[in-house]
């Protein structure tokens, strides 16, 4: 288990993915955000946190495409409003 710092880390790891999950330091970043049991010194084990870093990068690159998914589709549907007759009720 070689520990290697995050640009290390960064430059394997993009090396050894498909352009669709290159990823950025800002990435690493959240990553370690919201994975902080696991990364709890700023060394990085590419044997250890390459396959739980792609997991979270594919959930986050779906979540993200089901965001803007939701968005295109609101706002591209038509909203109709009709006026309704007014109904007066006797008392």
């Amino acid at each position: 288990m070689k520990l290697i710092s995050k640009e290390q880390f960064l430059e394997e790891h993009n090396k050894l993915s498909p352009a669709s999950m290159q990823a950025t330091l800002a990435l690493l970043d959240r990553f370690k955000e919201e994975k902080r049991p696991q990364l709890k010194d700023d060394t990085w084990c590419l044997d250890k946190l390459r396959i739980p870093f792609m997991s979270w990068l594919a959930t986050a690159q779906s979540q993200k495409a089901n965001a803007k998914n939701k968005n295109f589709k609101k706002s591209t549907k038509k909203e109709i409003y009709r006026n309704y007759p007014e109904t007066h009720y006797e008392s």
